[in-house]
Order: structure tokens, then sequence, then C-alpha cells
């Protein structure tokens, strides 16, 4: 019995319908799609000029686009800036460390910054309340160790696959280079991504206290400082005051370190990455 529809003849591959229309393949023949990652990216301004997305989706799709080019190298907070435990410290020094800075993960070395044994979970400290008997080096999760040279897709893949949300930066000799979150590589794609110390764009950089001093951001520039508190701080070689007070005080200060400069008392709130995200001022002399 002859089959309704003849098959396929075995050496004529069968080719998927092509379902673009005419008009759409003449389109694409005039005018054919970018050929490079900076077309791409230029296509992208087009089409927020256009109204097809909006800026904010532009921004989201030109990260996704720069990380295939980034390593961890690229992102990564280096190794005289990470905030690490020693596991030897006392309890209640490392208890400090935690609340001081604020982070949920922190790598811990034992006797050599370089000897990284594991990371600690802040919140596992707590077991320690209801278990004083335990030891601390129980509570480590294994470290994760990458190469500077990890591309960030892979690693945002392998971020999401084991559920580690921290790894160890290596640099080509093997020593630590650094360390680099999860959050470090979305903040690539998204844009900086607030915590609990951020504030709105609407509330201002600086912005009165109750008790009379001011906080102010590390990235204020400086001329805006000495407007707001009528003072003559230079800014012919530095822009921010976070680097202006670094500059001066010779190191990234940590929380709680204070500066007196150009008639000011800065007292450091909190860290991010190296770098200062809040000062709290007051007038070097003790009034407002």
């Amino acid at each position: 019995m002859a089959e309704p529809y003849p098959s396929p003849s075995p050496h004529r591959p069968v080719r998927p319908e092509d379902k673009r229309g005419f008009l759409q393949k003449l389109a694409e023949f005039i005018h054919p799609g970018p050929d490079s990652k900076d077309e791409l990216i230029e296509t992208l301004a087009d089409a927020e000029d256009n109204e097809i997305i909006d800026a904010e989706s532009r921004v989201m799709l030109e990260g996704v686009i720069r990380i295939a080019d980034m390593t961890a190298g690229d992102v990564m907070v280096a190794a005289p800036r990470m905030d690490a435990i020693d596991i030897n410290a006392p309890f209640q020094e490392i208890l400090n460390t935690v609340i001081e800075t604020a982070h949920s993960r922190f790598p811990v070395y034992d006797g050599d910054r370089e000897n990284i044994i594991g990371i600690l979970m802040a919140k596992d400290l707590l077991k320690l309340y209801r278990a004083p008997e335990l030891n601390l080096r129980t509570l480590l999760r294994p470290a994760v160790f990458v190469p500077e040279s990890k591309g960030l897709n892979d690693l945002l893949r392998e971020f999401r696959g084991n559920r580690n949300h921290l790894a160890i930066v290596i640099d080509e000799f093997g020593r630590v280079a650094g360390l680099i979150t999860i959050e470090d590589v979305l903040e690539e794609i998204v844009g900086e991504i607030e915590d609990e110390f951020d504030e709105a764009e609407d509330d201002g950089d600086i912005f009165a206290l109750a008790d009379g001093s001011w906080r102010v951001s590390g990235d204020t520039p400086i001329e805006r400082v000495n407007e707001w508190f009528g003072a003559a701080l230079p800014d012919d070689e530095l822009d921010t005051i976070g680097g202006l007070v670094s500059h001066d005080m010779g190191h990234v200060p940590k929380r709680g370190e204070q500066h007196e400069l150009g008639g000011l008392r800065f007292l450091v709130q909190h860290t991010k990455g190296g770098a200062v995200t809040w000062f709290k001022v007051t007038r070097a002399g003790g009034g407002a």
C-alpha cells in the first residue's frame, strides 16, 4: 500500500521551516544585525531612544553584555582590604568584627592571612550562645577558590549552582589576591545594590542628625562639603570627601576610626569594598 505522503530522502536533511515573513527577511537584509558588542550596545541605546525599552532595562542589558569580557580579578575586593577573621582570636574580638563590618560571610585564616581555612557565616555565631562548648572550627564552611582569570559569566553560574555566595580569588602564583561575592557580580549588571546603610537618592548625600551632627556619604564631592560646612578643604587633586580623608590619613580607614580635617571631625560609620560609604561629621571644636 502506498504511503499517503512521500518520506524525506535519506540523502537530503530536513530543514526546519523558516517562519520569518518576507518583509522581516528584507529588513534584515537591508539592516543587518550588530557585528560586535559595541554595535549591540549602540543598538540598545537606539532602542531606548525609540522607547522600545526603558533606561533601567538598557543598563541591565549592557551589564550582561559587558561582564562577558570581565574576570574575577576585575571585580574582587583586594586582599589588603578583605575583612577576614583569625580563628585564634578571642570570641569577643571576632564578634566585634562581625558587628562592625556588617558582612554575612567572612574568610577565616589560621596564623597567616594566606592560610584561608574556611568561611564563617555570621548567623552561625548564634550557635555558640546555645552551645558554648562548640569549637569555632566546627562552624566553618568550605572555602571556594577561583583564579583571577575566572570569567564572571562562569563564576555567576557556579555561584547559582553550588549556592556559595563568596569565593577566594587566587593569583597566578597561588597566593590570595582577594575575594569576590555574588553581590559584586550582580552589581556589575544591575548597579549598586542598596543595603540597610544606603539611602535613597532623594535624601541626599549630606543630612542632619538629631544630635546636631551630620551624616555624609563618602562619595560626596569635596566642593559640596565645603559649601555645606563653610570649610576650605582642598579639592584640586581629589574629588570626593572619602578619598580626601583616606589620603590624609594615609590608608583607607575602618569603621570606628576618626580623623580631623579642615575644622571637621570625620567618624567612619560604614565601609564597603575598601572605601568609606558613610561618615558621621561634627565640628572639631565640639559644636554643631
